[in-house]
């Protein structure tokens, strides 16, 4: 039926479909059954393709699978053009044109071992890919299939033991029984359809059972969040036409802050670069606006105060310095970090710096071969260029019981869920996810990122409170659930109580599993290809 030549007439509006499908299912459209028959289209392109009348079939499914790949990326991430145009255009090519890669694998698997290998080689294939894409410096994992059922909650708490690389798994495997349901069905029998179908309803009714079943586990803590809404492309930062003076950025946060706090309040939290100026780490104490943060903090018994800030950090000579440090005649060798900062109710100051950056804007890719290329950052306001990290993931613990102990999660590094985890196994009981997300304007950049922390939550089965400086603030329950939000682009400050669970899940104690086993896997099948490509070249010699 799919191998007939006259079907190729056909391929450009598959690529469409499966596009337009997998779009139609991504957040924050609220349709995500799209996504269990968003591959079906090309998985029938390459049927079609195995018909001898095409000459160059790898070439043509690689056309068709990047045309696919292409308009996904571009209609679910045009947004990233909003902050820079040069950056958005390479995202969506350079990501389509990886996401290729698992797709031709799975090809020429297919064709050398036959469809009982070749289909769950793609699984394989495309899972080994994705945790790939966590890791490198050209990270980007925003498409990740897990993450395409954010807005379903209900639908995933089983994430709690997979992670969000389960949500992939689920995906694949469903589109792939869709597939040989529909192109291996010359009757057009209904019971084919069966199992997919099954695939779909029994791990959602499982995870219904234990969404409604679930009772939120800790004890009780009072959290303020803060959005003050200053436009970080005009206001924010010194470049910026309409510049706020950092004395008045900061009186409006301490306002809005004085509005919530009640004496019950344990901790406040700030977004993202919340106070624009830079500071030295070694005399962080000296600077006056910290000293009236501290006078903020110490009025408000029991009170700790999480904000983001920039820092530096200054190195002694070159040797001392670490590959992402900076020369300036002025201040010699230095770091700049995206950093939180936590400020205790006796005045005490620790320092998380930011880890998962963002490529070409915080992080140059490869710093020790294309530092020359330093200069050709984006500019997003503040500090640009390769910022400094650090190794460990640091959680800030409460300065009278310890509780809540806060995981400093800043903005992209959110979206990484075994990243998040190793925050939880290093004991906190609480996920405060600090951002900014005014880079994108009104688009569906800042509500994706929003929906994300709600896998964060239910893997880890930890409470969320969400501080952007514009974006959407606001709090998430073990489960998954809004319990507040504030609004787009206005001010804000919310109060609420949440529970601090410190309970592990099993993705909490493991991390990522699936991704790993994934990549030892697609690493045996490629080299059975090799292996079985140059046996069968041997012999045709």
């Amino acid at each position: 039926m799919w191998k007939a030549a006259n079907n190729r007439k056909y391929l450009p509006l598959l690529a469409i479909v499966a596009a337009f499908l997998l779009w139609l299912g991504w957040p924050t459209k609220p349709i995500p059954l799209f996504l269990f028959v968003g591959l079906v289209p090309l998985f029938l392109t390459e049927r079609i393709i195995e018909h001898p009348s095409f000459t160059r079939p790898a070439a043509t499914f690689f056309k068709y699978s990047y045309f696919t790949f292409l308009l996904w990326n571009a209609f679910t991430t045009y947004w990233v053009s909003y902050s820079t145009l040069p950056g958005g255009i390479a995202a969506v090519l350079c990501n389509a044109l990886l996401m290729c890669i698992p797709a031709m694998l799975f090809f020429f698997t297919k064709r050398r071992f036959g469809p009982k290998i070749g289909y769950p080689s793609f699984l394989v294939y495309w899972l080994a890919f994705e945790h790939f894409h966590l890791g490198w410096d050209l990270t980007w994992p925003w498409l990740t299939f897990g993450n395409g059922f954010a807005q379903r909650p209900e639908w995933v708490q089983w994430y709690e033991f997979t992670g969000f690389m389960g949500g992939s798994v689920w995906l694949i495997l469903v589109n792939i029984l869709f597939f040989k349901a529909l192109a291996d069905n010359p009757t057009k029998n209904w019971k084919p359809y069966l199992a997919p179908v099954l695939l779909i309803v029994i791990p959602i009714a499982i995870s219904y059972g234990m969404y409604f079943s679930y009772e939120e586990k800790g004890q009780p803590a009072e959290v303020v969040v803060v959005q003050p809404n200053i436009d970080p492309y005009k206001e924010k930062f010194r470049d910026g036409e309409n510049y706020i003076p950092i004395e008045q950025q900061l009186a409006r946060l301490l306002v809005l802050s004085e509005s919530q706090i009640t004496p019950k309040t344990k901790l406040v939290v700030w977004p993202e670069t919340a106070i624009g100026s830079n500071y030295q780490e070694d005399q962080i104490h000296l600077y006056p606006d910290i000293a009236q943060l501290k006078a903020f903090v110490a009025k408000h018994p029991g009170l700790d105060l999480l904000t983001g800030i920039n820092s530096y950090q200054l190195y002694p000579n070159k040797e001392a310095a670490t590959v992402s440090a900076r020369f300036r005649e002025d201040l010699g060798y230095y770091d700049v970090f995206n950093t939180g900062m936590y400020l205790t109710n006796q005045g005490q100051i620790e320092l998380y710096h930011k880890s998962k950056l963002v490529p070409g804007v915080e992080k140059l890719p490869y710093p020790q071969f294309f530092k020359f290329l330093g200069p050709l950052a984006i500019d997003l306001g503040g500090m640009v260029g390769t910022h400094g990290t650090q190794e460990e993931r640091t959680v800030f613990f409460h300065s009278g019981d310890k509780q809540p102990a806060s995981a400093p999660v800043i903005c992209y590094e959110s979206i990484y869920g075994g990243y998040v985890s190793e925050y939880v196994r290093n004991g906190a009981s609480l996920i405060c996810i600090i951002t900014n997300d005014g880079w994108w304007s009104d688009s569906p950049g800042y509500k994706q990122h929003l929906q994300y922390a709600v896998l964060r939550a239910i893997e880890n089965r930890r409470s969320v409170a969400r501080a952007a400086n514009t974006g959407i603030s606001g709090f998430i329950s073990q489960r998954g659930d809004f319990v507040q939000k504030s609004e787009w682009w206005k001010q804000a400050a919310l109060r609420d109580t949440v529970l601090l669970n410190t309970d592990l899940t099993l993705y909490s104690r493991t991390g990522e599993l699936i991704g790993p086993a994934a990549q030892i896997l697609a690493g045996l099948l490629l080299l059975a290809l090799i292996i079985h490509k140059l046996i069968y070249r041997k012999r045709t010699v």
